[in-house]
C-alpha cells in the first residue's frame, strides 16, 4: 500500500469519525408544546399581580342631609345640618394591584407557528386594598356608617387614577410580557409575539 493511500484512507476515517461523533453529539430539536399545553404553562407559573404600588390621598367627605317623607322632619334635618355639618378629612393609604388574570387565558388566546408563539392579553385589571390601619384622619364629626363612605370614595378613586394612568398600565403591561417570554423561551420557542388579536391563520 502506498503512502498516498495510506494517507487518504487515514483521512477517510477521520472523516466518518467527525461525522459520526456530530450526529451522536448534536442536540435533538425540541419539541415545542402545543397551545393546550401552553395554557396550563402559564396557569402554573404566573400570578394576578403583575405590579404593585402603593399610594396615598387626601380626601374630604361631606353627605347632603336625605330628603324623607315628612315635611316637617326634613326642616328639621335640614336645620341640624346647618348647624352641624357633617365632615370628614382624611389622608388615605392603599395598595394598587395592577395585572392580568391568566386563569382566564385559553387556546383562543394563543397562536403558535412553527417556533415563534403569539399571545393576546386579557384585559388589565385594578384592584385597591386599603390600608385603614395607616389611615390619617385629619379632622372629622363623621359617624361610623359616614366614615364608611369616605373610604369608599377614597377606593374608588385610587381605582380611577390607577386604571387612567397610562405609565402605570405600561409598566404592567411590561412585566406581564416579561414572564411569559421568559416562559416561552425556556419552553423552546424562539420568537414571542404579544398582538391584540391573532392573524387567522391560512389554510393548508
Amino acid at each position: 500500500m502506498g503512502p498516498v493511500l495510506r494517507i487518504l484512507l487515514f483521512v477517510g476515517a477521520v472523516a466518518l469519525g467527525a461525522i459520526g461523533t456530530f450526529f451522536v453529539l448534536r442536540p435533538q430539536a425540541r419539541l415545542l408544546p402545543d397551545p393546550p399545553a401552553l395554557v396550563v404553562q402559564m396557569r402554573e407559573v404566573t400570578r394576578l399581580e403583575t405590579l404593585d404600588v402603593s399610594l396615598y390621598k387626601k380626601v374630604t367627605f361631606s353627605p347632603e342631609p336625605v330628603a324623607t317623607d315628612a315635611l316637617w322632619k326634613d326642616v328639621i334635618n335640614w336645620a341640624a345640618y346647618s348647624l352641624h355639618t357633617p365632615r370628614g378629612r382624611a389622608i388615605v393609604f392603599a395598595d394598587v394591584h395592577l395585572g392580568y388574570d391568566f386563569q382566564r387565558i385559553d387556546t383562543s388566546s394563543l397562536q403558535v407557528v412553527g417556533s415563534r408563539v403569539e399571545v393576546v392579553l386579557p384585559p388589565l385589571e385594578v384592584k385597591v386594598e386599603l390600608r385603614p390601619g395607616e389611615t390619617e384622619i385629619i379632622d372629622s364629626n363623621l359617624d361610623s356608617q359616614q366614615t364608611a363612605y369616605l373610604l369608599e370614595k377614597a377606593r374608588a378613586a385610587f381605582e380611577s387614577e390607577a386604571s387612567n394612568d397610562s405609565r402605570l398600565k405600561e409598566r404592567a403591561r411590561q412585566s406581564a410580557e416579561r414572564s411569559l417570554r421568559a416562559l416561552f423561551l425556556s419552553l423552546g420557542f424562539t420568537e414571542v409575539r404579544f398582538v391584540e388579536h391573532l392573524a387567522p391563520v391560512s389554510p393548508g
